[in-house]
């Protein structure tokens, strides 16, 4: 697990750094500098004529400082000082000075030659207002070069805080990020102007960020296996726990079939299917492992039943929104007990009667697309867009469930809990069926009984980590959401 702090949280780590553990301002530089060197080296950037440009902030104070070690490796550095004298911060101050008093070449004006890498050190994480004029006229020129590009810690010109581009960003290959990565830079649209992303240590320690809830956290592909429920040698199937999926209108046996598959294959122990009548024969053919139950109308005896047998619940996936659907949906929300996940016509059906969600006593994980989520709060879709974890934050708040904002890059929020911020998955899962699989793999975790919050978090990346797995073996284009499961099943062997 990794912290993606934004601009305001990684300040705050700065300064407490520099006042609490006492490393003083300048050492941060220096490191942020020599580290900003190295990655150029080892990922092959030819720095043998770089161009610095450098703002008036500390992030020009690193650029400074590249420069000089750069200069001192025999490399012919120039900086292009975009600032202003009289609004250089002490430490950049004294970087330009160090950098003056070695004859290295400081310029004012965009220049005319050519050069091997140009080194983004203009605006740093706190850029909020939209660049404009002569900055705008620099950044420009910098990304119509025909050279390497890279930017420290952030590409100026993106927000650090949701990845918009603030008028212009420069386009960066590399970004060498102080710490920790920034949230903005995993975003979209500022994720178009990173490039490839590094965090590199310069003495902040990143647990500072441990205890403000606020801090995005994310994982990488070798957190999966200490995540992952434990599979015991002296067990059988109800030790891993009984799936009620409640799915599947008329002519939807897919949606059944899908989210019923994928949560065997994170080790749900038993999963049982209740859906319309007519799914019966399919569902026996495709998934010969699940219990199948119909209905054929409004049945309260049949569903007390399922809900008093089950372990954890899965309402939603093709369920329809007419009426019988909606006296299920409202029937089951009304009894259920046990974790529940509710996911598309499930969240269609719910956002026409959200009283039913603050009544519910049980764990509740909400799955909506941007389109359900607007459904649901009343927000524009442009609106989540812009303030997408303000307003999940907000829902919450307000709401006693753990909310995975499905998009391009999803989030996943619980009061009281760090934003999950999902980095994995691609545009190949763009498909009918992905959120099937998705409930499917949450609900099976779930059953082992992972906690709302974590079985949301590692369901959300294993799925995404399966369309990686699934565009691998198949390409750009042909990856249907079945063989999301099948890069799900590679992912969790790799335990």
């Amino acid at each position: 697990m990794r912290y993606l702090p934004n601009g305001t949280q990684m300040s705050q780590a700065d300064s407490f750094t520099i006042k609490e553990t006492g490393i003083p301002s300048l050492v941060l530089m220096e490191r942020a500098a020599l580290k900003t060197v190295e990655v150029m080296h080892t990922h092959g950037i030819d720095t043998s004529r770089p161009l610095v440009v450098c703002g008036s902030g500390n992030n020009g104070g690193d650029g400074f400082a590249i420069a000089r070690l750069l200069t001192e490796e025999g490399a012919s550095a120039r900086i292009l000082f975009a600032g202003r004298e009289s609004s250089l911060s002490e430490e950049c101050r004294v970087q330009k000075k160090i950098a003056e008093n070695l004859g290295i070449g400081i310029i004012t004006e965009i220049p005319e030659e050519e050069y091997t890498v140009i080194i983004d050190a203009v605006f740093g994480v706190g850029l909020s207002r939209e660049i404009s004029g002569k900055y705008a006229d620099i950044i420009a020129w910098m990304n119509e070069q025909n050279c390497s590009k890279v930017a420290v810690d952030i590409p100026s010109g993106v927000s650090s805080a949701t990845g918009k581009i603030l008028g212009i960003a420069f386009h960066a290959d590399l970004t060498v990020a102080m710490a920790c990565v920034k949230a903005g830079c995993e975003m979209y649209p500022g994720k178009y102007s990173t490039g490839e992303t590094v965090a590199v240590p310069i003495g902040i320690d990143p647990e500072f960020f441990s205890s403000d809830e606020n801090v995005c956290i994310t994982y990488d592909r070798c957190d999966i296996p200490e995540l992952l429920p434990e599979r015991k040698a002296d067990s059988h199937k109800g030790s891993y726990g009984r799936a009620l999926m409640i799915t599947g209108s008329s002519g939807m046996a897919g949606a059944a079939y899908l989210s019923a598959k994928a949560a065997y294959a994170v080790g749900a122990g038993l999963v049982q299917i209740y859906t319309a009548q007519e799914n019966r024969a399919i569902l026996q053919q495709l998934l010969p492992e699940a219990i199948i139950s119909c209905y054929q109308e409004y049945d309260e005896e049949k569903l007390t039943q399922l809900l008093d047998w089950a372990d954890v619940v899965c309402i939603g996936c093709g369920l329809g929104t007419g009426e019988i659907s909606r006296r299920i949906l409202e029937g089951t929300l009304n009894r259920v007990s046990v974790p529940c996940i509710i996911d598309a016509d499930g969240l269609n059906l719910l956002s026409r009667k959200m009283n039913l969600l603050e009544k519910m006593c049980s764990p509740v994980i909400l799955t909506p697309h941007m389109k359900e989520m607007s459904r649901l709060t009343g927000y524009s879709v442009n609106d989540l867009s812009d303030r997408r974890l303000e307003i999940i934050r907000e829902f919450t708040e307000k709401y006693p469930a753990v909310c995975v904002l499905k998009d391009s890059r999803t989030f996943i929020k619980e009061k009281g809990r760090h934003p999950f911020f999902n980095l994995a998955g691609n545009s190949t899962m763009a498909k009918a069926g992905s959120g099937d699989v998705l409930a499917g793999v949450i609900t099976g975790l779930s059953a082992q009984g992972m906690p709302a919050y974590e079985s949301a978090a590692l369901g959300v990346y294993l799925h995404a980590c399966g369309g990686d797995e699934a565009k691998e073996a198949k390409g750009s284009y042909s990856v249907l959401a079945r063989d999301l499961i099948a890069g799900i099943e590679k992912c969790m062997d790799e335990k």
